[in-house]
């Protein structure tokens, strides 16, 4: 049985596997800071049950860090005769198509970490105030090559209407 946001002949791209590191690396931030946030009652307190919260906080994000691998590998996206299709997510998945012809934006940002990794994310801004996608983790020069093909895509769709 085939998939409807399957093509045949069309397979996913991923993102690269370098962006395991930035996604970790972020998780692992923000854990410290919600350990830490998460251990003040404990501190001001000096009772030995608020220790529970900071605890439980370590433990939810530890699972959070288990899954960033297989997470990262959910992210992709097709590009398609009318539109580019993308997809993330593992328990609850989103699938957005963003037509050609409706892009106005199509930026790439690097931070520091994506930058040192030789990575970077595209984003992609239509009409829709809700429709903002960001492909990350994306290799320099594939999202330069996406960004450029998008644009000149998106031109000549824009231009029929």
């Amino acid at each position: 049985m085939t998939n409807r946001l399957d093509l045949p002949g069309v397979e996913w791209r991923r993102v690269s596997p370098k962006y395991v590191v930035v996604d970790i690396t972020g998780a692992i931030v923000a854990t410290i800071l919600l350990v830490a946030v998460a251990s003040v009652p404990a501190f001001v307190s000096g009772l030995a049950v608020f220790w529970l919260i900071p605890a439980a906080v370590l433990v939810i994000m530890l699972l959070v860090l288990a899954f960033i691998p297989r997470r990262v590998r959910a992210i992709g996206y097709q590009l398609r005769e009318d539109d580019l299709l993308f997809r993330r997510g593992l328990l609850f998945q989103r699938f957005v198509s963003v037509p050609y012809g409706r892009m106005q934006l199509v930026d790439i940002t690097r931070g520091p970490l994506s930058r040192l990794l030789g990575l970077s994310d595209l984003h992609f801004v239509t009409a829709a105030a809700s429709s903002g996608v960001v492909i990350p983790g994306l290799l320099v020069v594939d999202a330069e090559e996406l960004r450029d093909h998008l644009v000149t895509v998106a031109e000549t769709r824009r231009a029929g209407l």
